[in-house]
């Protein structure tokens, strides 16, 4: 088949199989395509389009696709592209995958040549896919209209099935490593993990740590995952399971937990329990526990990353390896935790906007670079250099035994991360590792340092366009005269700060508030909310007072 016979072959199943559903503009943004379930068949399909034609120009390197809107309602969905190590689909491929799913169905063909054309693509290179998809009712169907697109473009696939974003990211990782990285599967993905854990962990309990969690799957993949997690951990780590069948995310899941801050919701709670919540496609966690008076405690990215890096700069300095440790965060992490980890752990912060891209993109930039999001979305990157100093340490007989064991034991940490992507049960297994090398309870972690009270709301707006952002998201431009308005309400606040952003999948703009006392932290973060809402032509109820 020519090549003009396949762009007319990919324009005729568009029209007679998978035909635009609306004329309204989608874009694809940091979390890929999200909208309604039911807009997304189109769009779909030529995402599969585009996998095919993303590997061909990588000379035939596999293509991740996960289908899934990660902690979004069950009526939602999307479908994001993964690149051949494991990252997130280059910059300059989003404005491409935006034109491709708005062009009409009659220019389908005509659109796909332009892009061919002009990156170059060669069409004597094979082209190789690998599909996963999460638990929502709606991603079989969706599932068949990419595999329509890999297929009408002459695509190899393998389809994983029902599995998380971050065995996606791995498993194209391992692929397109030949084996360097690990098993190219779902099963290789878990036995690595594991593997590593156990090693770790000759003895499961150790001062004040004892080997028992909560884990709230988010009636997701994340409870499917766990299930087959509990089975490989045996007695080093006993999980009780929560919220595996229910609604997708419903009163539940990670976002839950941190937006609300609260418990999920069906959770038999026991003070100082370590209790663990996922999101639903199992990229994010959030750790929290209730104590002796039932108050609730939660430990989320910020926590989670200055655990990690306080860890890893002991091993560093225990192996007397000389490598760069870098953490990265958002405008979001807490005022208290970037304190703590310049003034207390003396590791570098740098800030990015929103999203998973622009961190991971960052902290490539250290030998070592720990990114997290507050929501729990995060992992570690270790450079080429450093794996392989890591690994030379471990058996380098001019240091000391105690060099060489600390440079092995951050060898087995880093088997331990996935660091291709944010992964939830991964992040759980480190930070589970951190804890019993301390001999921690949740309790001493948490006692580290104490976050700033803060509160997080949304404002619905007709076009979320209006609100543009500089300094890492932290300073609004436009509208003009908002961010003076912020600057006023945040002086009057001890310890305040506050700053609005865009949402990246739906017409709302966040609100991100904290202060030195809960009740300034709540009132801050409505003064705001109520301004934006005038200044960025806020639409249906109007914020309301904190009660």
């Amino acid at each position: 088949m020519s090549v003009e016979e396949l762009y007319s072959q990919a324009t005729s199943v568009a029209l007679k199989q998978h035909p635009k559903q609306t004329d309204k503009e989608i874009r694809y943004g940091t979390a890929g395509f999200r909208t309604k379930a039911d807009m997304l068949d189109s769009i779909m399909y030529r995402m599969g389009l585009l996998a095919v034609l993303r590997s061909k120009i990588k000379q035939g390197a596999s293509i991740g696709v996960m289908i899934t809107a990660s902690h979004n309602p069950q009526p939602d969905n999307g479908v994001k592209l993964v690149d051949p190590q494991g990252e997130m689909l280059e910059a300059a491929w989003e404005a491409i995958a935006t034109d491709l799913v708005n062009v009409s169905d009659a220019e389908l063909g005509q659109k796909l040549k332009s892009i061919v054309e002009s990156k170059g693509i060669q069409w004597s290179n094979p082209a190789h896919t690998v599909v996963g998809r999460d638990t929502r009712p709606s991603s079989p169907a969706l599932l068949r209209a990419v595999l329509d697109g890999i297929a009408a473009l002459k695509g190899e696939v393998v389809d994983l099935g029902i599995v998380s974003t971050p065995i996606v990211h791995y498993v194209v990782t391992c692929i397109n490593s030949n084996g360097a990285y690990g098993q190219a599967s779902e099963e290789g993905y878990y036995k690595k993990l594991t593997d590593a854990f156990k090693k770790l962990r000759p003895e499961p309990t150790n001062g004040n740590y004892q080997p028992a969690v909560k884990f709230d799957g988010a009636n997701g993949v994340g409870a499917i995952m766990m299930r087959r997690f509990i089975e490989l951990l045996g007695p080093s780590l006993r999980v009780e399971m929560y919220n595996e069948s229910g609604e997708l995310n419903h009163q539940c899941g990670a976002d839950f937990v941190k937006v609300q801050q609260r418990p999920a919701e069906g959770m038999t709670l026991a003070p100082h329990a370590r209790c663990v919540s996922v999101d639903g496609d199992a990229d994010r966690i959030i750790y929290f526990y209730v104590d002796d008076n039932e108050k609730f405690h939660m430990l989320d990215g910020d926590r989670i990353a200055t655990l990690v890096a306080g860890y890893l700069r002991e091993l560093l300095e225990a192996s007397g390896l000389q490598l760069d440790l870098g953490l990265v965060q958002t405008a979001y992490a807490n005022g208290s935790s970037t304190k703590y980890i310049t003034e207390q752990l003396h590791v570098p912060v740098a800030c990015t906007p929103t999203g998973v891209k622009h961190l991971h993109h960052r902290a490539v930039d250290f030998d070592i670079g720990v990114y997290f999001e507050a929501n729990g979305h995060g992992t570690v990157v270790f450079s080429s250099a450093a794996q392989r100093k890591i690994a030379e340490a471990g058996a380098d007989p001019s240091l000391s035994e105690s060099q060489r064991a600390a440079a092995g034991r951050l060898r087995d940490v880093m088997d331990v991360i996935n660091q291709t992507v944010g992964d939830a049960i991964s992040d759980m297994l480190l930070v589970e590792t951190v804890l019993h090398a301390r001999g921690w309870s949740i309790a001493d972690w948490s006692a580290a340092y104490s976050d700033l009270p803060n509160r997080q709301l949304k404002v619905s707006v007709k076009d979320r366009t209006v609100v543009t952002t500089t300094d890492a998201e932290r300073r609004c431009v436009t509208p003009d005269g908002l961010q003076a308005e912020i600057d006023t309400l945040v002086s009057k606040q001890p310890q305040g700060r506050a700053f609005v952003r865009p949402s990246g999948t739906e017409d709302v703009v966040r609100v991100y508030a904290e202060a030195e006392t809960r009740t300034a932290a709540d009132q801050l973060a409505y003064q705001v909310a109520e301004v934006l809402y005038r200044y960025a032509g806020g639409v249906g109820p109007k914020p309301t007072p904190p009660q």
